[in-house]
């Protein structure tokens, strides 16, 4: 990535408290919690003007004067603390790079071209309730972003150390098999570091009927395949972020194994840590077409004659037909009451 900006960065230290919000203005504002260890600043603090328009990424909602993201990356990886075994950390603040002033509650999406590499860049959107999927989730296993590796760990949930990570999740948008909106991610990653925001937005459109402008930067090293992490932003427009404000980086690292981002190849770091050997046969069951019940808040995956099925809320149950090895992939965990 080019021209990428010196913003200086200030690592906040991490904090048990729940709170939720950028501002003061308790108008509109949602219950909501935000994930542990982030807790909200009340100073807007902004980097980026996004008020001019792009030619090259035309959004997806068709409106006028739609802004355009700015698509350098806010922050250099040398800026960002070391990996430490915190799945995500707040940075700047706590506080978007973004500037919201002048944007209006119309939905769009932008995604970055991918660079000469085939890594994905910048995904920049405005989610709201028209913005979230109407049908059902497809598979995205023929996608193969930069990196990829099918490799498994004991020690990994669901033993897959990759899953096919949506910049913009897929609860948001309804995007799926966008290879602009996909990279290769650690099970940690998935479901650590990057799902809490989701569902902490999914909840808060559904809650409030409110717009949520969502950014998320994959932060490569130089020529590397591999993310070393995500950089996610959001803030809630209607209520001027009291519902919705954060700014964290998210690290794509799996405790237990050691990996080489210029390819996305891995060893087990630790004795307790070892290698799955992939067998065929196995894996060419996984592969199978099955129907499934998907509960898109928990991130589990169920038969539909589960018991589990009928305690679901209606809003997070969603039928899915595919291979069992795709849903784990995609950041999902076999129901553990009815194995599937």
């Amino acid at each position: 990535m080019t021209d990428q900006l010196t913003a200086g960065l200030m690592a906040l230290v991490l904090s048990f408290s729940l709170l939720s919000g950028c501002s003061s203005s308790d108008a509109g504002s949602a219950s909501t919690a935000h994930p542990a260890g982030v807790q909200p600043s009340f100073t807007f603090q902004s980097s980026y003007d996004l008020s001019s328009q792009s030619p090259d990424s035309p959004p997806s909602t068709q409106a006028e004067a739609l802004p355009s993201p700015d698509f350098d990356t806010p922050v250099q990886l040398p800026q960002l603390p070391s990996y430490t075994g915190d799945a995500y950390i707040a940075v700047n603040g706590n506080i978007p790079y973004f500037d919201p002033t002048g944007l209006s509650s119309v939905s769009f999406e932008y995604y970055s071209p991918r660079d000469p590499l085939g890594r994905c860049g910048t995904a920049y959107a405005c989610v709201g309730p028209d913005s979230l999927p109407t049908e059902e989730r497809g598979s995205i296993g023929q996608v193969k972003p930069t990196g990829w590796h099918t490799v498994k760990y004991d020690c990994v949930d669901g033993k897959y150390l990759y899953n096919r990570c949506h910049l913009i999740g897929y609860q948001l948008t309804g995007e799926n098999a966008n290879e602009d909106n996909l990279i290769t991610g650690t099970r940690s990653l998935n479901i650590d570091g990057m799902l809490p925001f989701e569902n902490l937005v999914a909840d808060y459109i559904k809650e409030t009927g409110n717009h949520v402008v969502y950014r998320v930067t994959p932060i490569f090293e130089e020529d590397n395949l591999l993310a070393n992490g995500v950089l996610m932003e959001g803030y809630s427009l209607e209520d001027e972020g009291a519902g919705i404000c954060y700014c964290v980086y998210a690290y794509n690292a799996q405790p237990g194994v050691e990996i080489d981002y210029s390819t996305g190849e891995s060893r087990a770091s630790s004795p307790s840590c070892l290698q799955v050997s992939l067998q065929v046969q196995a894996d060419s069951l996984e592969q199978k077409q099955i129907d499934y019940i998907l509960n898109t808040n928990s991130k589990k995956f169920h038969i539909p004659t589960c018991s589990s099925v009928e305690q679901m809320n209606e809003q997070n149950k969603q039928a899915y037909t595919g291979s069992r090895e795709d849903l784990i992939a995609q950041g999902y965990s076999p129901c553990g009451r009815c194995h599937p």
